[in-house]
């Protein structure tokens, strides 16, 4: 039998839209840690084996940064198909005796958005952190355009 923890803050949901809080972002909270529960039950395998993902933007291109502690440059791969940004990595698990005891495959996918230059896409791996830069076309950049008052 597994035992769950559940939290229950009523005063704070309550009162959560008058500190600029959405009303609903309790029952997002929970309704994510139910799900995150469930499927850890029935795969625990492949939520084991994802890393970290950070995805931000500035004005001329978007980023995905990703944690990879240990592995060497050439243990990952990273791929760009149908709109998804693929990153993999393999990482040796060694024993006592210094051989390979196991393998362990570390991938994660992302969505990309559609305003991105798959052609320009680069990615640099720097002390274990991954940074994929995919520039976003000229017609997705934003634009300051000046008008003339009459």
């Amino acid at each position: 039998m597994t035992l769950v923890r559940y939290n229950n803050y009523p005063l704070t949901s309550r009162y959560a839209s008058a500190f600029g809080r959405s009303p609903w972002a309790g029952l997002e909270n929970e309704i994510n840690r139910l799900f995150e529960t469930a499927l850890t039950d029935f795969a625990p395998a492949a939520s084991e084996h994802r890393f970290p993902v950070d995805l931000y933007e500035d004005r001329e291109n978007n980023y995905v940064r990703a944690e990879l502690p240990g592995l060497a440059r050439e243990d990952i791969s990273v791929e760009m198909v149908d709109g998804y940004l693929t990153i993999n990595g393999s990482r040796k698990v060694t024993d006592d005796d210094g051989k390979v005891a196991e393998t362990i495959s570390l991938s994660r996918s992302i969505a990309i958005p559609e305003a991105v230059q798959a052609d320009k896409v680069a990615a640099a791996y720097e002390n274990g952190v991954l940074t994929v830069t995919l520039p976003k076309r000229e017609e997705a950049k934003p634009r300051k355009v000046t008008i003339d008052i009459k």
